[in-house]
């Protein structure tokens, strides 16, 4: 037999869900709130009463006192039941409907008395201060029970203190009305309390579905693991409001776009400053897997709008595989450079072997002369106009690709370059993608050319590539230097329309320019322009430039 489960235990305490905590919290706010002003405004109220009923009987002792036939009265009769003293105050009790007007003589004796046997009897309370000359006010005890009580002194023409009238209010007439007055309270109580109540349930409702019926702990379980998810990726997260501000950065965002926590709360046009980063994060370009370019880093946005009105957008980094994709076009066609190569090299052997055979030795010296002497110019001929080391490298190699190519690479007579470069890798990075895109611009073309010219001004270095392609219309010379455009089909390993951008982005982070117009004969002529280009001739040229820095440093 399985065991008994075991009963369930009555959990008592707050409920789960957000909308009826909520709710809860805010009835009992409400019922709180209601019954401390009822009570606030009783507890004035009584006293208020208990003022009113003393004042009132003051008021009516003043006016019986100011009467002169009662002074005189008190002077010239006894005190006795039927007496003039008795029949007046009498009448003015009953007019007033006050408790009881007491006269009384300058020893305490009554006059007048609603009870007749206490006419003639000394009064229960101490007159003194009447009897003195002040006025009294006050809530006390007497034979006719606890009284709200007003006492004056009596006067006689003269002015002469001959005696005193003292009035009591009952004070059960003050509870009664201050009784009276609970229900009225306590309906205008209710009706405020009714009233705080739809509000909470109206805003409990609109909690509920902002919140989506989540409790509180889910909240913050939620809140904890968006920090943790947040700051644990690798991929750029910025939130911004309905009017592009940005209300949120993690740790990869701030990295990629080089901005830090001051950047919260600004606009994008503030932060980033303009350009296509911000185009993109601010929606004004559209569509998936948008490449830009930050600094030095190829970045691909995606943007998601939220229901607020705002947009969440995420950024990844794409630097290191560009840089992989070109290289692996690079080795493409270094291999298949080589593969042609080494065909031709094995026509050469076996041409060698037949002049060796045929005992043509002469020929064939001369003939191992012209295909070494080939390679040997044109690397001389490099060298001698360009004589830093990486950029000459760099022109050695695209030759040999461009001639595998039917493509004739040509160094401008023009050509100067010393070895004195702030950042040569830097100019590489502008030269290779230069003169990659002159060879895809000619390659398959009759009589392709293409040739390249570094100048010196001064300090300033000109670049020049031209070539003998098609040519760039126009309408799309300053388009081909935006991130992403490309009239190229992009390959499966990488995007296109990075290479242009990237040398505007270097050429205008050194001052300078980089722009393209139309060749003589036909063909494209890009120019860039790099002021500040050269060191001092006495001072060591420098390895490493700003493709070095940080991102921080770039933002900078």
């Amino acid at each position: 037999m399985s065991p008994t489960p075991p009963a369930r235990r009555l959990r008592l305490g707050l409920p789960r869900r957000m909308f009826s905590q909520v709710l809860l919290m805010q009835v009992a706010i409400a019922a709180g709130v209601a019954v401390l002003a009822t009570g606030l405004f009783l507890a004035p109220l009584g006293n208020q009463l208990d003022d009113q009923a003393m004042r009132r009987a003051l008021a009516i002792a003043q006016t019986t006192a100011v009467q002169p036939q009662i002074a005189e009265d008190v002077v010239n009769t006894p005190p006795t039941a039927g007496g003039p003293v008795q029949r007046e105050a009498e009448r003015i009790r009953k007019a007033t409907q006050a408790e009881y007007i007491v006269v009384m003589d300058w020893r305490g004796v009554r006059w007048s008395h609603p009870t007749p046997g206490e006419i003639g009897r000394t009064v229960s309370t101490d007159p003194g201060q009447a009897l003195a000359g002040h006025e009294v006010m006050q809530i006390d005890d007497g034979t006719l029970g606890r009284t709200a009580r007003g006492k004056v002194p009596l006067r006689d023409s003269d002015g002469d203190i001959v005696g005193a009238v003292s009035v009591g209010i009952a004070y059960d007439s003050v509870r009664a009305r201050l009784i009276h007055a609970i229900p009225e309270l306590l309906a205008y109580a209710g009706g405020a309390l009714a009233v705080g109540a739809l509000a909470a349930w109206l805003i409990s409702r609109r909690v509920h579905r902002q919140t989506r019926d989540l409790a509180f702990s889910d909240i913050s379980g939620l809140l904890a693991e968006r920090e943790a998810m947040l700051h644990g990726i690798r991929e750029g997260v910025v939130a911004l409001d309905r009017t592009d501000r940005i209300r949120l950065l993690n740790d990869e965002a701030r990295r990629l776009l080089g901005i830090g926590d001051e950047a919260v709360g600004r606009s994008l046009d503030e932060a980033l400053g303009e350009g296509r980063t911000t185009d993109v994060l601010a929606g004004r370009v559209t569509g998936t897997d948008l490449l830009t370019v930050r600094g030095q880093r190829v970045l691909v946005a995606n943007r998601m709008p939220t229901d607020d009105g705002g947009a969440v957008a995420t950024l990844r980094d794409r630097t290191e595989l560009e840089q992989l994709g070109r290289e692996l076009d690079s080795t493409r066609g270094l291999i298949d450079a080589l593969r042609a190569q080494d065909h031709e090299h094995a026509n050469r052997m076996h041409t060698l072997l037949g002049l060796l055979e045929l005992e043509m030795y002469n020929d064939a010296v001369e003939f191992v002369g012209e295909v070494v002497g080939d390679h040997r110019a044109t690397a001389e001929q490099v060298t001698e106009k360009i004589q830093d080391p990486l950029l000459a490298a760099l022109l050695v190699g695209k030759a040999t690709v461009a001639a595998e190519r039917g493509v004739a690479l040509l160094v401008s007579d023009r050509t100067r370059l010393p070895d004195r470069l702030v950042d040569p890798r830097g100019i590489v990075t502008i030269v290779g993608n230069l003169v990659d895109n002159a060879l895809d611009a000619v390659a398959g073309t009759a009589h392709a050319r293409v040739e390249v010219e570094l100048r010196t001004e001064g300090r300033a270095v000109v670049l020049r590539v031209c070539d003998t392609g098609p040519g760039i219309p126009a309408a799309h010379r300053e388009l081909i230097f935006t991130e992403g455009w490309s009239t190229k089909e992009a390959p499966a390993h990488r995007e296109r329309g990075i290479g242009l951008s990237l040398v505007r982005r270097l050429a205008e982070r050194q001052g300078g320019s980089a722009g393209v117009d139309q060749a003589h004969g036909g063909g494209a002529e890009f120019t860039v322009v790099l002021p500040e280009a050269l060191t001092e001739p006495d001072v060591e040229p420098a390895l490493t430039g700003p493709t070095a820095r940080t991102a921080e440093e770039e933002s900078r």
